[in-house]
């Protein structure tokens, strides 16, 4: 199945992780373990985990190769409105070689 992966550099990603998971499981199925650092997400359209590392969150969502870019879009956006005073950045990259979304707080950018 193909796949699309994200680092996002953290000095919070457990917080985040649980964060994340907390706020979906609202609507999807969803687990996180603070004693792991791992977690998942199931969507329709495919999974997403979560991996707390030391200094990094790592994302992987996992689906039919059209529904990527939704996968990376729900996942993304909201990681990042969570993390916006930390001005977390998801930047995906697919399994074939593709560019995936990339998601950054813009909130702040100057207007044109």
């Amino acid at each position: 199945m193909p796949v699309s992966t994200a680092r996002v550099a953290t000095d919070r990603p457990a917080r985040y992780a649980k964060q994340l998971a907390a706020h979906m499981s609202r609507r999807i199925e969803t687990s996180f373990s603070s004693e792991t650092g791992h977690g998942t997400l199931v969507f329709r359209a495919g999974t997403a985990t979560l991996e707390a590392q030391p200094d990094a969150l790592l994302l992987t969502v996992e689906g039919e190769r059209e529904k990527l870019p939704e996968l990376e879009d729900v996942v993304g956006r909201h990681l990042v409105r969570f993390g916006a005073r930390d001005e977390l950045v998801v930047e995906w990259h697919r399994d074939n070689g593709e560019t995936g979304l990339v998601h950054r707080n813009d909130e702040d950018a100057p207007e044109a």
